[in-house]
C-alpha cells in the first residue's frame, strides 16, 4: 500500500491546458493557430464592420447611400479621441499596469504542477501543503478593529462627525462639553463593533466545530483519532457513513461489496440528488490494507474515482488518500468572496450629505465674512463650521441601521410569506427599487419535479390516459416469452434475428412497445436504494436474494428527469430492483427477474448531450448498446426517419423535456474490439478525452430508433399570477437558464412570462460578427416582441455589439436566454447595471444560480430540490417563488418609501436648529457662541424627538392589500421620487422657515433675561418637531400616538432638572405658555394649510385608492 503513486491534478493539467489553447491562437507560424489568426484578421480588416453602424434595413446593408441608423452611444466612442483620450487613456493605463503588478506582487500563486504523494507517510512530501483547516473568518485579533474602523469611517458621514468630534479637544476650538458630540459618535461605533464581534465569534466558533471534527487514520501503528485540522496530503483517512469527508481525495476502498459508494454534494453544488463514486480498482481488489502490490499497476484515475472536501458520505465506509487539503480544496477554490452590497437609498443619502457639507461651509464662510474677517478669522471660521455641524446629522446612520433591522423583523414576521429569511440586512429598501428580474428556470419558476407525460414510437403515440394500454402489451408480450426456457427474455430474439436476415420486417407494436419500456428502464445511472427497517435512517443496498418491496424503495441519480422515467417503467410494469456497478436487475408484470450484466458506461456531459450503456442480457448472452439524449445529439446517430425532429418540436412546444431513446445490437467479437481500444484510449496520457470520445464514436451509427420520451417539469404554484403582478408593477422580466431553446420558449409562455398575444423573435444562431449584424438589424425593426436567444449567439453579439444589443434587449418587454453558463448569468446582470444603470434583482435556487445572486443588487434565493446554497447566498430566502410578490410590492415598497421619510425627517431636524443658530448668530453681532449647550443638544438629538420620528419605520400610505390589488403603485418608486433633490429642498425650505420663525418669534417675545429665548425657542422646537411627525404621517399607529406621549411627558419632566439652562419659575407662568403656543402656531400652521390644499388639488396615486 506504501506504493509511490503519481498523481496528475486536474488543476495542473487544465492550467496546462489554458495554455496550450492561448498558444493555438496566438501561434502565427504553419499549421492551424496560424490559419485561424489569418482568418480573423482577414474577416476584421475586409469586413470594415468596426465603422459599419447598425441600420434600418438590410437595403441599407447592401447600398452604401442609405440613411444609417446610428446609436449614439457608439458615435461618442468613436468621439473620444484625440490629446484628452490620449492623456486619460495613458494615466489609466499607467495606474492599471502599477495596480496589476503590486496584486500580483501581494498575491503570487504557487506554479501548479504534478504533485507525487506517498500513501500513508505524509512526512515524504517534499513540499509543503496548506493546513486542512477552514477560515471563514474576515478579520483576526490584530486586524478586527481597524478593520471595522476602516468599514465605518469610509462613509463620508461618519469621517465629518470624527473630525468635528476630534476638534473638540483643541481648546481653541471647543464649543461645548465633550460628551455633546463623543457620545453619539461612541454610540454608534459601540453598537457596530458590537454587531461585528458577535458575527465574528459566531463564525470563529463554526469553524472551530468543523475544524475539531475527529477522524480515524490509518498509520503503521494501526488506527488513530486526528482532527480534521491537522490531516495532511498522503494521509489515509477512514470517513463513516454521514461523515462529513475532510479535504479532497482519491476514493481507495469502500466497505460496499460493490466497490462505490453515493456522496451528498448539496453542500458544495447545491445539488440534492447523490452522486455515485467508484473505488479504484487496484485498491479496492487487495485481500488487506497495507499489503504492497507486486509488480507495480498502473491504473489511470477518472473524476469517479475523487471525493470532494464538504461532500457526505451518504453509504457505507470508505478509506481514501488525501491529495488537496485547506485552501487547495474545490470547495475552498470555489468560494468567491461576496461584494458588500450598498443601497442606492444610501449612496444618494451620502451624496445630500455632501451637499449638506457644502452648505455648512458656505454659512460659515458668509459668517465670517459679515465679521469682517476681524482677527484670527481662520479661528471663528472653525468655530462656525462646529457651531452649525449639526446640518450633518449623526443620528441619520443610527436610525436608519435600525429602521433597516426592522423592516427585516416585519418580512420574517410576515404570516403570509412563511420561511421568508433577510440574509442581509441592509438593503431592504432595494426592494422597492427594482427595474430588472432575472430568474432561473427550472426549480425557480418549475418545481424541478418531472413527471413522464409521452411516449412516441414513430407511428404511434401513447399520453397520460392511455399508459394502460402500454401496462397490457407489455404483460402480453413477457407472458408470452415465460413459458419458454427458464423463463428468458426472448422476445427480443425473434426482432434481432429477423433484423440481421431481413431488416424490411416490420415489428408489431407490441413488440416496439416492449423494446422501448426495457430499453428506457435499463439506459440510465439510477440506483434503487432500500431503507432498512431496523435502524431508523440506516440505507443499505440489498442483494438479489433479499425482499424487493416496493414501499421502502427510493431512486438515487443525477438528474430528476432519469428517476422520472425509471419511475414510469415501475408504474406500467417493468421495476428496477437492483444496481451495482457490474449488474443490474428489473422485475416484470409477472414477478420474475431479469439479470442484465452492465459492461460500459459512457456518463452524460454537456459537450456529448448523451448517455449509453452496453449491457449482456444473463439469460441469452445478447450484447446491447442502449442510447440516450437529446435530440440534436441523436438526429445524427439514428438511422434515417422523417418524424424525429417533428415530434421534437411538438413536445417542445408542449413544455416537455425531450429524450431520444435507440439501441444496436452488438456480436461478440464487436464488442471485444471496442474494449480493447476503448481500454487502450483509458490508458492514454496526452488528449485521453478526445481518444476515449473518439472510439465511443464508433459505435454511435446506424442506431435503431426506439422512441421519443417527454418529461414535464412543472410549474410551481401562482407563478402565472405572480410574474402578471410583477409585470404590471414595471418589472422587467429576464429568464436565465441552461435548459434547450424549445423547452425554454415554452416554459415562458406557459407561466405567462410572454404573453399569448406577444410575438417571440427567436434570435438565429450566429457565428460571425457578419451575421450577427444582419440578425441584429431584423431584431430591430420589430417592436414590442419577446426576445428568445441561445447563449453561444449572445457571446458573439457582446463579443461586437454590446451596446447595441443591451439597448436592444432592453426595451423588450420579456427575455429568454436559454444555453446559459453560470457565469454567462453573472455577466448578463452586470452589463445591465453598467448599460442602464437600474436596480436589478435575481432569483435562483441551485449552486449555478450563486454568481448571479451575487453580482445583482439584490439576491433572492429560493430553497428548492437543488438545495440551499442559492438561499444561503443571497440576500433574501424564500420557500416559494410566489412570495417574491409580495416580498417586493408590499415590504419593498414600505421599506423603502419609509426610509426616505425618515431620512429626510432626521436632516429637518439637525437644519432647522442649525438655522436657529445661524439667526441667534447674526442678531448677536456674528459671535461663535453656541445657542444651547450641554444635555439639550443631547437630549434634542435622543429622549425629546428620537422615538416619534423613529415611529415613521410603522408608518403605511396604503393597506398591504392595496398595495397587492394595485401593483402599478410600485411603478412610482422606481423614479426615486420619495428622495430626490425636489423633496430635499422642500424639506431644506421648511427647515429654514420654522427655524427663521422660532427663532426671531422668542426674541420678539422675550423681555428681560437672555435665558428666557433659551426656554422659550427650546420649547417651541420640540413641540415643532413633534407636530411635524404628525403631520408627515399617513396612517396612524398606535406605537405612533404613545411615542408622541412619551417623549412630551419626558421633556416636561425634565424642565424641572434642566434649572442650569432653564428660569424655572418663568416656565410655570401664563406668558411662556402663550408664546410657546403662538410661535409653534406660527410655525406649524401654514404647513398644516399646504398639505391639506395639496392633498385636495393634486392627490397622490394612492391617496386615490385610500380615499
Amino acid at each position: 500500500m506504501a506504493e509511490q503513486i503519481p498523481l496528475y491534478p486536474v488543476r495542473s493539467a487544465a492550467a496546462a491546458a489554458s495554455g496550450k489553447r492561448a498558444a493555438y491562437f496566438s501561434a502565427a507560424g504553419p499549421g492551424p493557430g496560424a490559419e485561424r489568426s489569418s482568418r480573423y484578421q482577414l474577416e476584421d480588416e475586409s469586413a470594415h464592420l468596426d465603422e459599419m453602424p447598425l441600420m434600418m434595413s438590410e437595403e441599407g446593408f447592401e447600398n452604401d447611400e442609405s440613411d444609417y441608423h446610428k446609436l449614439p452611444r457608439a458615435r461618442i466612442m468613436r468621439r473620444k479621441r484625440g490629446l484628452e483620450w490620449f492623456v486619460c487613456g495613458g494615466l489609466k493605463f499607467l495606474c492599471t499596469s502599477c495596480c496589476d503588478w503590486l496584486i500580483n506582487i501581494c498575491q503570487r500563486k504557487k506554479e501548479l504542477k504534478a504533485r507525487t504523494v506517498w500513501l500513508g507517510y505524509p512526512e515524504k512530501c517534499e513540499e509543503k501543503h496548506p493546513r486542512n483547516s477552514i477560515k471563514n473568518q474576515k478579520y483576526n485579533v490584530f486586524t478586527f478593529i481597524p478593520g471595522v474602523l476602516y468599514e465605518q469611517f469610509k462613509f463620508f458621514l461618519n469621517l465629518y462627525f470624527l473630525v468635528v468630534s476630534c476638534s473638540q479637544f483643541v481648546p481653541a476650538l471647543k464649543i461645548g462639553y465633550l460628551y455633546t458630540y463623543w457620545a453619539p459618535l461612541g454610540f454608534v461605533l459601540a453598537v457596530t463593533i458590537m454587531r461585528e464581534a458577535i458575527d465574528e465569534f459566531r463564525r470563529f466558533q463554526r469553524d472551530k466545530e468543523v475544524n475539531s471534527q475527529l477522524y480515524s487514520k490509518l498509520t503503521v501503528r494501526g488506527k488513530v483519532q486526528v482532527k480534521s485540522s491537522d490531516i495532511q496530503v498522503g494521509d489515509l483517512i477512514i470517513v463513516e457513513k454521514n461523515q462529513r469527508i475532510p479535504s479532497d481525495m482519491v476514493f481507495l476502498r469502500t466497505s460496499e461489496k460493490a466497490g462505490s459508494c453515493f456522496i451528498r454534494t448539496d453542500q458544495l453544488d447545491g445539488e440534492t440528488d447523490w452522486k455515485l463514486k467508484v473505488a479504484v480498482s487496484c485498491t479496492q481488489r487487495l485481500p488487506a490494507l497495507g499489503e504492497d502490490s507486486d509488480p507495480p499497476i498502473h491504473e489511470s484515475l477518472s473524476i469517479e474515482n475523487t471525493l470532494w472536501a464538504s461532500t457526505v458520505v451518504a453509504s457505507g465506509t470508505i478509506i481514501g488518500v488525501v491529495i488537496y487539503t485547506g485552501k487547495e480544496t474545490r470547495s475552498v477554490m470555489n468560494t468567491s468572496n461576496p461584494k458588500n452590497k450598498v443601497g442606492l437609498l444610501d449612496l444618494e443619502l451620502n451624496q445630500l450629505t455632501k451637499a449638506l457639507f457644502l452648505a455648512l461651509v458656505a454659512l460659515s464662510v458668509v459668517m465670517v465674512t459679515l465679521q469682517g474677517f476681524s482677527g484670527p478669522w481662520y479661528r471663528s471660521l472653525f468655530r462656525f463650521l462646529l457651531l452649525f455641524s449639526y446640518i450633518i446629522p449623526i443620528s441619520l446612520r443610527v436610525n436608519l441601521d435600525m429602521g433597516k433591522a426592522a423592516y427585516g423583523w416585519m418580512i420574517m414576521k410576515d404570516e403570509n410569506i412563511p420561511g421568508t429569511v433577510v440574509r442581509t440586512s441592509t438593503i431592504p429598501e432595494e426592494l422597492g427599487r427594482l427595474v430588472y428580474l432575472l430568474t432561473d428556470k427550472t426549480g425557480t419558476l418549475t418545481r424541478n419535479e418531472m413527471v413522464f407525460k409521452r411516449l412516441h414510437l414513430g407511428t404511434v403515440s401513447y399520453g397520460t390516459d392511455t399508459m394502460d394500454e402500454i401496462q397490457n402489451q407489455l404483460m402480453n408480450s413477457y407472458s408470452q416469452t415465460q413459458p419458454q426456457a427458464s423463463g428468458n427474455n426472448a422476445s427480443s430474439t425473434p426482432p434481432r434475428k429477423a433484423q440481421s436476415s431481413a431488416p424490411k420486417v416490420r415489428k408489431s407494436v407490441s413488440s416496439r412497445v416492449h423494446e422501448a419500456v426495457k430499453a428506457v428502464a435499463l439506459c440510465h445511472n439510477v440506483t434503487p436504494v432500500y431503507e432498512a427497517r431496523g435502524a431508523a435512517g440506516e440505507t443499505e443496498f440489498t442483494e438479489a436474494d433479499q425482499d424487493f418491496s416496493d414501499d421502502n424503495r427510493t431512486y438515487q441519480a443525477s438528474s430528476p428527469d432519469e428517476v422520472a422515467l425509471v419511475q414510469w417503467t415501475e408504474s406500467v410494469g417493468l421495476t428496477l430492483v437492483n444496481r451495482d456497478l457490474t449488474s443490474m436487475q428489473l422485475r416484470t408484470p409477472s414477478g420474475q427477474i431479469l439479470t442484465y450484466c452492465i459492461l460500459q458506461t459512457f456518463p452524460f456531459t454537456s459537450e456529448s448531450k448523451r448517455m449509453g450503456v452496453i449491457v449482456r442480457d444473463e439469460s441469452t448472452a445478447e450484447i446491447t448498446f442502449y442510447m440516450k439524449g437529446a435530440d440534436v445529439a441523436m438526429s445524427t446517430v439514428v438511422q434515417y426517419n422523417d418524424w424525429l425532429e417533428e415530434e421534437c418540436g411538438n413536445m417542445a412546444r408542449e413544455g416537455l423535456r425531450t429524450l431520444v431513446v435507440a439501441k444496436r445490437a452488438l456480436t461478440d467479437e464487436q464488442y471485444q474490439d471496442f474494449e480493447n481500444r476503448y481500454n487502450q484510449a483509458k490508458l492514454s496520457i496526452h488528449d485521453r478525452t478526445l481518444k476515449v470520445a473518439a472510439v465511443v464514436e464508433s459505435l454511435e451509427r446506424e442506431m435503431e430508433l426506439l422512441c421519443l420520451t417527454g418529461v414535464e417539469d412543472q410549474l410551481q404554484t401562482d407563478v402565472r399570477p405572480t410574474l402578471e403582478m410583477l409585470r404590471n408593477a414595471g418589472l422587467k422580466i429576464w429568464m436565465l437558464t441552461g435548459d434547450k431553446l424549445e423547452t425554454a420558449t415554452c416554459i415562458a409562455k406557459s407561466s405567462h412570462l410572454v404573453s399569448r398575444t406577444q410575438d417571440t423573435h427567436v434570435f438565429r444562431p450566429v457565428t460571425s460578427r457578419g451575421e450577427a449584424h444582419l440578425e441584429l438589424n431584423a431584431f430591430r425593426r420589430k417592436h414590442d416582441c419577446a426576445l428568445v436567444i441561445s447563449g453561444d449567439s449572445l457571446e458573439v453579439c457582446l463579443k461586437y455589439y454590446e451596446h447595441e444589443f443591451v439597448e436592444l434587449a432592453c426595451q423588450c418587454p420579456a427575455v429568454v436566454c436559454c444555453r446559459c453558463a453560470p457565469t454567462q448569468k453573472a455577466h448578463i446582470v452586470k452589463l445591465l447595471q453598467q448599460h442602464t444603470g437600474r436596480r436589478t434583482c435575481a432569483i435562483g435556487d441551485g449552486g449555478n444560480d450563486v454568481s448571479m445572486i451575487q453580482a445583482a443588487d439584490c439576491g433572492i434565493g429560493i430553497e428548492g430540490k437543488e438545495g440551499r446554497q442559492a438561499s444561503l447566498a443571497a440576500d433574501f430566502s424564500v420557500s416559494q417563488f410566489k412570495h417574491i410578490g409580495r416580498l417586493l410590492v408590499v415590504h419593498g415598497r414600505s421599506s423603502y418609501k419609509r426610509s426616505a421619510a425618515l431620512s429626510q425627517f432626521v436632516m429637518h431636524r439637525g437644519l432647522i436648529i442649525s438655522t436657529m443658530q445661524a439667526v441667534f448668530s447674526s442678531v448677536f453681532y456674528f459671535a461663535s457662541v453656541p445657542l444651547y449647550q450641554g444635555f439639550l443638544m443631547v437630549g434634542y438629538a435622543t429622549v425629546y424627538t428620537m422615538f416619534p420620528v423613529f415611529s415613521l419605520v410603522l408608518d403605511q400610505d396604503v393597506k398591504p392589500e392595496m398595495a397587492m390589488l394595485y401593483p402599478e403603485l410600485y411603478k412610482d418608486l422606481t423614479k426615486g421620487r420619495s428622495l430626490s433633490c425636489k423633496t430635499f429642498l422642500v424639506w431644506v425650505l421648511i427647515s429654514i422657515y420654522q427655524g427663521g420663525i422660532l427663532m426671531f418669534g422668542a426674541l420678539v417675545l422675550f423681555e428681560s433675561e437672555f435665558v428666557h429665548v433659551v426656554a422659550i425657542s427650546f420649547t417651541a422646537l420640540v413641540l415643532t418637531e413633534l407636530l411635524m411627525v404628525a403631520l408627515t404621517v399617513r396612517t396612524w399607529h398606535w406605537l405612533m400616538a404613545v411615542a408622541e406621549l412619551l417623549s412630551l411627558g419626558c421633556y416636561v419632566a425634565s424642565l424641572a432638572f434642566l434649572n442650569q439652562y432653564f428660569d424655572v419659575p418663568f416656565i410655570m407662568t401664563m406668558t411662556f405658555v402663550w408664546k410657546v403656543s403662538a410661535i409653534t402656531v406660527v410655525s406649524c400652521l401654514p404647513l398644516y394649510i399646504l398639505k391639506y390644499l395639496k392633498r385636495k388639488l393634486s392627490p397622490p396615486s394612492y391617496s386615490k385608492l385610500s380615499s
